[in-house]
């Protein structure tokens, strides 16, 4: 199923609901059937999920040059900061513009 993300300072973000349901859980809310980022919310929105981001980007590092040393490959591939770029972008976009972001409408 997929969850719309919708704000007046930026496009509509779709994704699906798993996905969805872990973003929106990085920066402390639930994934219900309504929900908002109020405009305020936003700034500390934009902290977690960067933060989450960081600490996931270090993990794939340790682990890839514990266990993959001397081999090449997509490291990124799949990564949080690849997923979580389009909702990012428009949590910033949002934080622009002082605008919430709604979904379930």
């Amino acid at each position: 199923m997929l969850v719309t993300f919708k704000s007046r300072a930026a496009p509509d973000v779709r994704m699906l609901t798993d996905l969805a349901s872990y973003l929106v859980g990085i920066v402390g809310k639930r994934l219900n059937a309504r929900g908002v980022i109020a405009s305020d919310e936003v700034p500390q929105a934009i902290d977690a999920l960067e933060e989450a981001i960081s600490v996931q980007q270090k993990l794939a590092a340790e682990y890839e040059t514990s266990h993959f040393a001397g081999h090449d490959g997509a490291s990124d591939v799949g990564s949080l900061s690849q997923r979580a770029f389009p909702f990012l972008n428009m949590l910033r976009e949002a934080e622009k513009q002082h605008a919430d972001i709604i979904w379930g409408l």
